[in-house]
């Protein structure tokens, strides 16, 4: 099992100590440096700066925003990233939620799982540089009776075949996740519920295409905070948990809600949904049960890490992104640390 490091969202005060941290994530051998994307700083630009600035590690995008741009722009940019980073990008594409779509980008959150086939199609289509056609239900290139003819990619990425990622937490997208897709970028993993609730439903894809989980890559992000008290460092990610569970998307279309419930959470769920969305965050958080925040996260020393980094791998993780936490730089690379320790200690260092 690998290791990955999640930089989150750039411009929250801690711009410096991101990049302090993906370079320390270069020193000590992690495979790869993601960044995200909400209604803030994007993706790409992070990343150009982590790769201009790094050396082996390959820099990610989780994820870049379906919605927000055009699928060739996409190809482009994933293109551009490649080549200048030396064959080092990675691509990681979602489609959001109905708040930022809609509210955000003016897009209809319709048809998500039809706009992202149509989507990766024509991005694979284009980055291999033949000249770009394509007829579906949300995309037509040329636009007919016009002037536009298909056009062909002028820039060459360092490679012939870009790794290709989906951010998927239904069991319909990930189904789809893994038949069109190289990876699966999934949030909040539980390692003894991981098989229900992501595996199963990964491997239907694969084999739906033809294809085996050989060589496709399940990279969960996972939290991880260095301590004695579990109960309090599991306290530290309370707030971050109700958002999720709570607040993310609409009541009718919170996918993170509807993950809690398939982990067996329903009425703790429902619970934490009612009092964020009523305002009431503090009671949110405080509803948000210690197991699924112990579950779902890398809480305690680097033995303790250790055992739950061996049942990750057990339960098919392939690259394991760490979210360090810490209020100091100098908290964060520790955390940093402790993960190539804690993986070493497992075994799992190839």
């Amino acid at each position: 099992m690998r290791l990955g490091i999640n930089l989150g969202y750039w411009g929250a005060g801690m711009d410096g100590d991101n990049l302090a941290v993906a370079q320390e994530a270069d020193r000590l051998g992690y495979d790869v440096c993601w960044a995200a994307e909400a209604y803030g700083s994007d993706a790409p630009t992070v990343l150009s700066w982590v790769a201009a600035q790094t050396e082996s590690i390959d820099v990610g995008s989780a994820i870049l925003q379906i919605p927000a741009r055009q699928p060739a722009m996409t190809a482009m940019t994933a293109a551009t990233l490649d080549s200048l980073s030396g064959g080092r990008f990675r691509l990681g594409l979602g489609v959001s939620g109905p708040q930022v779509s809609e509210g955000w980008y003016g897009v209809k959150f319709d048809k998500p799982l039809a706009r992202t086939r149509e989507y990766v199609e024509i991005v694979r289509r284009a980055m291999s540089r033949e000249r770009l056609s394509y007829e579906g239900e949300h995309w037509t290139l040329p636009l007919p009776g016009g002037p536009g003819k298909p056009l062909k990619l002028t820039v060459h990425p360092e490679r012939e075949h870009i790794p290709l990622y989906i951010a998927a937490i239904g069991p319909k997208n990930l189904e789809q996740t893994g038949e069109i897709a190289d990876g699966a970028l999934l949030i909040f993993p539980s390692a003894e519920h991981l098989e229900d609730t992501a595996i199963r439903h990964l491997r239907a894809g694969r084999e739906k295409a033809g294809l085996t989980m050989d060589g496709f890559d399940v990279c969960p992000t996972v939290p991880l905070a260095l301590g004695d008290d579990i109960n309090a460092l599991a306290d530290i990610f309370r707030p971050y948990t109700a958002l999720y569970v709570g607040g993310m998307g609409s009541r009718r279309q919170n996918f993170y809600n509807q993950l809690a419930c398939r982990m067996g959470y329903e009425k703790e769920a429902a619970e934490i949904q009612d009092k964020y969305l009523s305002g009431d965050k503090e009671g949110a958080a405080a509803a948000v049960p210690h197991e699924l925040i112990d579950s779902t996260t890398l809480l305690g020393s680097v033995e303790r890490i250790a055992d739950r980094m061996r049942a990750y791998a057990a339960a098919g993780v392939t690259t394991l992104t760490l979210a360090p936490a810490g209020f100091t730089l100098d908290e964060r690379l520790a955390a940093l640390r402790a993960g190539t320790d804690a993986l070493e200690h497992a075994g799992l260092v190839s």
